[in-house]
């Protein structure tokens, strides 16, 4: 009688475990869709096999878990608390970003302190409660039931556990053509060859998406990649540049000063549609546009990817053009790279100031490696601390009028020329910041699912529209020439129902513009106003378009990239639809390669060549094409 109640309570135990593996699979897509009807139609319908892997791995990371600890109830909190976690992030995520948890981001981890800022006391306080809650129920079952359940010998939990990290492993290459892996899950309906993470996720559900992208490939290795070809390129592109350089005076550019301001979440929200304010946000900042180079800026974020952004400007290169896998390459790539080419190098005297953890991103090993000599953030001490921490109101982080200060006390830390990097924070999510006396009502709220954020949001803005004006007139009062290129990295994460493929563009374009103080312009070092293929750029864009400010000549690969801003449409990693790639034209109207020129396509060839060659090709340009 008691042996066949003992099968009968394992028996149970076995169903509980698979039950919960199919619950939290359909958790899972559920917090990447939103939608009960989309979820049951992708899990019952159109995806069934994704998800019947899903459930299997899961069970299996149960079992293992379970294999571990040997107590069916601790296992159960473990499964269940990770879990939960996982969705929520994974729920927060597509909220914010529009695109799933990914491998890279576990490196967050470690930046806890720098994260929980970001998210609503709500949120934690919930989080916190829900998983005490969780903890607390199974282990007092754990003490009220431990002796009816089942128990594994030593050979059995073994094999739990390196069956649950196969279950993990086994997907290492799963995106590698021939692989085993890679047939048996095509078989099942898995694909990572859609045009973005976000679609890839909805399809084949985050956690396969998530192990889908454990190995990183860098970027794919164009056609006719070889040191034969590169040798031609630079010899073509000197010859470009030479041609480009007959109309510009100037080649000391290390004498001058090139600040790249990334205005964190900057964009007019006048420009979203089913959102209208009572006023414009940011009137000073309009204003300045309409008198200086200026036009708007193609993210290949949304929500997020401040890093990428910072990417793009400093070395020139396009995020669309690496794989798919490589969602950071600041991460990813840089880190093992050595002296990679980028704008930073062209100065004797270089500064990265960032007003918050400077572990983020691992910006720490990332800014020595682009060449900068100094790093100020929030952790830095002594020398290099930052002079300047002032917030405003209940916002935590460190305000626009402090981090300009920063910047104009690196100006005059030297009467030479020098580059600097701001990436300011205040108007970082989260937006629940109620500054006092805000001007702002939000008339038509109809894309914001917090109508009051985006009036919290516009406040905030309005704050950086001051300070930024401010910043502009004071360097106008230096004696020495600075050029300033001022730009937003992202919409901020707030128009969560406007839908992304009926407004894919508009809410993948910021702000930017590049003024040129008053001694640069009196003393032939700076321009007022550029106004050729200036509507719509891109960040790998705005070396050329601050060189050509600045009248200073180019090097080869400078002349690349000119040609590249000049004749080829914007380009962004794209979120939605079919193509993997975003173009969009000077009238901000999205294109395909196949309305490209012959002479187009050619150019954007020789782009990737170049962009192999030096991230993961074998460097045969490198020692020549930047000088």
């Amino acid at each position: 009688m008691h042996t066949k109640r003992s099968i009968a309570v394992y028996f149970l135990q076995l169903i509980f475990i698979v039950l919960s593996a199919f619950l939290v699979g359909y958790l899972l897509s559920y917090s990447q869709t939103a939608s009960v009807q989309t979820t049951n139609g992708i899990l019952f319908k159109t995806n069934v096999a994704p998800y019947l892997v899903t459930a299997l791995i899961l069970t299996l990371l149960y079992l293992g878990v379970y294999g571990l600890f040997n107590r069916f109830f601790y296992a159960t909190a473990v499964f269940y608390v990770f879990f939960a976690i996982y969705i929520v992030a994974n729920k927060l995520k597509v909220i914010y970003r529009s695109e799933p948890v990914l491998p890279n981001d576990l490196k967050f981890i470690s930046d806890a302190k720098a994260m929980l800022p970001m998210i609503s006391t709500k949120i934690l306080v919930l989080a916190v409660v829900a998983i005490l809650l969780i903890v607390t129920i199974c282990v007092m079952l754990e003490k009220i039931f431990s002796k009816e359940l089942l128990r594994f010998n030593i050979v059995t939990r073994i094999i739990l556990v390196l069956l649950a990290g196969l279950s993990i492993g086994g997907f290492y290459n799963v995106n590698q053509e021939g692989s085993t892996i890679n047939k048996l899950m095509s078989k099942v309906g898995y694909s990572n060859f859609t045009p973005n993470i976000s679609m890839t996720a909805t399809t084949n559900g985050p956690l396969l998406t998530f192990l889908g992208n454990m190995h990183v490939d860098i970027m794919d290795k164009p056609s006719g990649y070889n040191e034969a070809t590169m040798n031609k390129l630079v010899k073509k592109y000197r010859n470009v540049a030479n041609g480009i350089n007959q109309n510009r005076p100037n080649n000391d550019l290390h004498k001058q000063t090139l600040i790249f301001v990334l205005s964190e979440s900057f964009a007019d929200p006048s420009r979203v549609p089913n959102i209208k304010l009572n006023q414009e946000a940011a009137p000073k900042i309009m204003n300045i546009k309409k008198e200086n180079t200026s036009g708007l800026m193609l993210s290949s974020g949304y929500g997020g990817g401040t890093a990428n952004m910072e990417y793009m400007t400093f070395t020139g290169l396009a995020y669309n053009q690496f794989s798919k896998s490589l969602q950071s390459p600041y991460t990813q790539l840089v880190t093992k790279q050595d002296h990679p080419v980028n704008i930073v190098n062209s100065f004797n005297t270089s500064a990265a100031i960032h007003p918050y953890h400077g572990n983020f991103y691992d910006r720490q090993t990332v800014y020595p490696k682009f060449g900068f000599q100094t790093f100020r953030n929030i952790d830095s001490t002594g020398k290099l601390a930052l002079k300047y921490t002032d917030t405003i109101g209940g916002d935590p982080f460190v305000s626009d009028e402090a981090s300009y200060k920063n910047t104009l006390w690196q100006v005059n830390q030297t009467k030479g020329g020098q580059f600097i990097s701001l990436v300011t924070m205040q108007n970082h999510m989260p937006y629940n910041v109620m500054y006092d006396n805000d001007q702002f009502t939000v008339l038509d709220g109809k894309a914001a699912e917090i109508p009051q954020q985006v009036s919290n949001y516009a406040k905030s803005i309005n704050f950086t529209d001051d300070s930024t004006q401010a910043f502009l007139d004071k360097l106008d009062k230096i004696k020495k020439p600075i050029t300033v290129v001022w730009y937003g990295d992202h919409l901020p994460g707030l128009y969560a129902k406007n839908s992304m493929k009926k407004y894919n563009v508009v809410q993948h374009e910021t702000d930017y513009f590049i003024y040129s103080n008053k001694y640069a312009i009196d003393h032939g070092k700076g321009t007022r106003k550029l106004t050729d293929s200036t509507e719509v750029t891109d960040p790998n864009g705005f070396i050329p378009l601050a060189l050509k400010q600045m009248q200073q000549k180019v090097t080869p690969y400078y002349a690349l990239l000119t040609k590249v801003q000049e004749e080829i449409p914007a380009m962004a990693k794209n979120s939605v639809g079919k193509n993997e790639n975003l173009y969009v034209d000077a009238d901000s109207k999205q294109v395909t390669t196949k309305d490209l020129t012959d002479k187009q396509k050619k150019l954007l060839h020789d782009y990737k060549l170049v962009q192999y060659d030096l991230t993961v090709g074998k460097g045969y340009s490198k020692k020549t094409i930047n000088k």
